[in-house]
């Protein structure tokens, strides 16, 4: 009761409130703002029209797997600099230090409600989650560990495209990890694909449309090329949602829209009725 009193009294003295001092998000789809602790809580999705926010690739693990059971594959592996681009080396260094990674991708293998699988997670805080060589080898690997060992695969994906800084190799990275999707879909291992935002470019154009389920987050962005690149080719106004999840699905692009509060249990589900079955 006192609590309450004397926030009254502090209000009228200061004009303010406490939630109005805090730091606050403002959603991009509708503009509306939420104190940022809040957005937080709710796993950055919008409380006003449920846009999902982009997550680190470390909490998304922490999201989906049950915890402490991710072990992670090729920690060490970082990317060289095959053409020489300018600047790339010190801007990798830079985002190494900024978000604790060594590249766009987390690979390796977790439980989901007890199931084992194969998980890897991509980071658009890293170059967009662009995809050059280290990021296109662990993928590759990923895949090939879960061939060898009989497990299913989930791939988060959120990507800008390939990497231009390392020009036609990172171009290379789409046929190679295609055949390895192939390569463990011929071993009738299971894949599901789930679309995060935004998944762009050369990674909409390989690996992230080869699932044998794909998910998708509500009012995410996927497509390969711009609005203005495929307006202009083809010479005609498309539809005001043409790239987002809720289109795509109509079209048959997408499975399922999955709320981010209900990826853990539905992944679960869609492993347990393809047979694969919780460690002992």
């Amino acid at each position: 009761m006192f609590d309450d009193f004397f926030n009254v009294v502090k209000l009228r003295f200061n004009g303010t409130s406490d939630e109005e001092n805090k730091p606050v998000f403002r959603c991009p789809r509708c503009q509306n703002t939420v104190v940022m602790e809040r957005f937080e809580e709710l796993h950055r999705v919008c409380p006003n029209c449920n846009y999902h926010g982009r997550l680190s690739a470390p909490d998304r693990i922490t999201l989906t797997a049950d915890k402490d059971s991710f072990s992670e594959f090729d920690s060490g592996m970082i990317s060289c600099d095959p053409i020489s681009f300018p600047g790339y080396p010190e801007k990798q260094q830079q985002l190494r230090n900024e978000t604790g990674l060594n590249d766009a991708i987390l690979t390796g293998t977790a439980t989901i409600r007890g199931i084992r699988t194969v998980i890897g997670v991509m980071d658009s805080r890293y170059m967009m989650a662009s995809m050059g060589s280290v990021v296109g080898e662990k993928i590759t690997r990923a895949f090939e560990y879960a061939t060898e060992n009989n497990l299913p695969v989930i791939m988060f994906t959120a990507s800008g495209g390939a990497r231009m800084q390392e020009g036609i190799v990172s171009l290379m990275q789409m046929a190679k990890t295609s055949g390895a999707v192939k390569l463990h879909s011929d071993a009738g291992g299971l894949y599901i694909t789930v679309l995060t935002d935004p998944t762009t470019g050369g990674v909409t154009a390989s690996f992230a449309s080869l699932g044998d389920i794909i998910i998708a987050e509500p009012k995410i962005l996927i497509g390969f090329a711009g609005r203005r690149v495929i307006e202009s080719t083809m010479k005609q106004r498309l539809p005001e949602d043409f790239q987002l999840a809720e289109f795509m699905q109509d079209k048959g692009f997408i499975d399922m829209i999955v709320e981010r509060r209900k990826i853990r249990s539905t992944l679960a589900h869609l492993l347990a009725i393809h047979g694969y079955e919780k460690e002992v």
